[in-house]
């Protein structure tokens, strides 16, 4: 699983979006990306186009830790080490040594969500294997709290709770261009 993001602003470090399913990750990176000049790549969906599995079949057929193991597969060498935005999912940063490690290779941006923005965006797709649960409030806000350590340890976060996608494109582009040791 390698891609390849050079000709497009490969001179720039890496922007890499963490943050729990449903704050908007996918979305706000995509346009980040088209904003910045830069290659777009969902970890998510480079996982499943390697496999030719969907996400919710690898987990029913392999586990949660084999999707983990995919996940820090492409991390470690299956993209570019300039030029793109990358929206990772949700729990790629609970791995022993992720966060350190995407903070090694690029600028590391949290997406933040309340549990009823969460719900509300995530209800009632059968693609988040987490979330086909009984009650899934209960499950979003015991998750968050698991990884609020990781996502706080981001060198920034934006809350996307009642604010626009190109309000939040703002925002990151502006942490993006702040935070990059490569100015524009």
């Amino acid at each position: 699983m390698n891609v390849d993001c050079s000709g497009v602003a490969d001179s720039f470090p890496n922007l890499y979006v963490i943050g729990f399913m449903g704050t908007g990750k996918s979305s706000i990176s995509r346009r980040v990306a088209r904003k910045l000049g830069m290659q777009f790549l969902d970890v998510d969906d480079e996982i499943e186009r390697s496999t030719n599995l969907p996400i919710a079949k690898i987990f029913d057929k392999h586990g949660e830790a084999y999707f983990r193991q995919l996940e820090w597969d492409f991390i470690d060498s299956g993209h570019p080490v300039e030029g793109c935005v990358i929206s990772c999912g949700g729990g790629l940063i609970t791995q022993d040594g992720m966060v350190p490690f995407l903070k090694s290779k690029g600028v590391l941006l949290c997406l933040h969500a309340s549990v009823e923005t969460i719900l509300d965006r995530t209800r009632g797709n059968l693609n988040r294997p987490l979330l086909n649960v009984d009650n899934p409030r209960e499950r979003i806000s015991q998750l968050l709290a698991e990884r609020q350590s990781y996502y706080a340890a981001a060198h920034a976060s934006i809350l996307t709770d009642q604010r626009s996608i190109s309000e939040v494109v703002e925002h990151v582009v502006r942490n993006y261009r702040t935070l990059s040791p490569k100015r524009f």
